[in-house]
């Protein structure tokens, strides 16, 4: 395999630290760059990661023309803490309300694209216990500072919390290396050179995000890769080194689910791209096992695998942004 991409596409977040030439090239190109971050229950992190962009890519630098979060429905107070805070706080339910509503990631990524105005959207999960402006800026500077490159994705080590106070410096990624990986070299080995296909930080252009569907759930960000990679190509996309990202681990179980949404959005869309050809329909229930009573209980996790279609196809985005059919 060549390793090509790797070397041209791959990026340091230090080589985008000149804010103001970021500032100065958004300006020359005329550029807006929204942010938008998907939240449910993250009251405790919010708070830090709107004061850390606004302040410092807002207020000293403007290379940031919005904050907006869009949130799946919290019980804690993510809502009223995001908006004290200053960012325009939408609920996933109340935009486009015509439509049936969902739950899920992918849905708010989606929603985000009717209710933003950015040219370019950045993309950051809300529960980043060390978030760095770094975060954004440095996504977005490949996007400016190229001409090749559309769609930028982090990587960064990951490290992996073992009881309170205790950090173990290397892990986590679980699922990118027992699932996702296995997966791309078994049928992409070129992608296995995007060393975090699954984190959840990635930035683009608006004209590359409105033209593919979004799985409502955990599967966005394979889905997401997939579909640039066939519309696109892979030399549309960059990669960038954010050095190091803190975040809340999830069990194994709970990894489990996600590993199984990841594989049947992964099989269903090849065999829609038709690199595969399924024999069977496959099944929507992730099946587990708990121990209650010294008896083994069942427990089914449901997948639907919904997804929007391209938002460009739906009436009401192209009114709003003066799209012709």
């Amino acid at each position: 395999m060549n390793n090509d991409w790797l070397m041209k596409n791959t990026f340091h977040y230090s080589e985008f630290m000149d804010i103001s030439r970021l500032v100065e090239v958004k300006k020359q190109k005329n550029l807006s760059i929204s942010l938008c971050l998907p939240t449910l229950n993250e009251e405790k992190t919010i708070a830090k990661e709107i004061i850390i962009m606004k302040s410092e890519l807002m207020t000293l630098y403007p290379l940031l023309d919005e904050i907006v979060v869009i949130d799946s429905g919290s019980t804690d107070k993510t809502l009223e803490v995001a908006k004290a805070f200053g960012a325009d706080v939408f609920e996933a339910d109340q935009i486009l309300p015509e439509l049936e509503k969902f739950r899920g990631k992918g849905e708010n990524l989606w929603k985000a694209l009717y209710v933003t105005k950015g040219d370019i959207i950045v993309y950051l999960d809300a529960d980043i216990k060390n978030i760095h402006h770094r975060f954004a800026y440095g996504l977005i500077g490949p996007l400016l500072m190229t001409e090749n490159i559309k769609y930028s994705k982090a990587f960064y080590d990951r490290p992996i919390a073992i009881g309170k106070n205790k950090v173990r410096p290397t892990g986590g990624g679980r699922v990118t290396e027992l699932v996702i990986r296995p997966l791309f070299s078994l049928f992409f080995p070129e992608l296995t050179q995007i060393i975090q296909p699954l984190s959840g930080e990635y930035a683009g252009f608006r004209e590359l995000f409105e033209k593919i569907p979004f799985p409502i759930g955990y599967g966005i960000e394979t889905s997401m890769i997939l579909d640039i990679c066939e519309k696109w190509g892979l030399d549309v996309i960059g990669q960038v080194d954010l050095e190091r990202r803190v975040h809340r681990n999830q069990d194994t179980k709970a990894l489990g689910k996600m590993s199984f949404v990841i594989l049947k959005t992964f099989l269903d869309r090849i065999k829609k791209l038709e690199f595969i050809d399924l024999k069977k329909e496959t099944f929507n229930e992730m099946i587990q096992y708990n121990l209650v009573k010294n008896e083994f209980k069942p427990d089914i996790f449901n997948v639907d695998g919904l997804e929007r279609p391209p938002i460009i196809e739906i009436p009401e985005y192209r009114e709003k942004f003066n799209i012709r059919p």
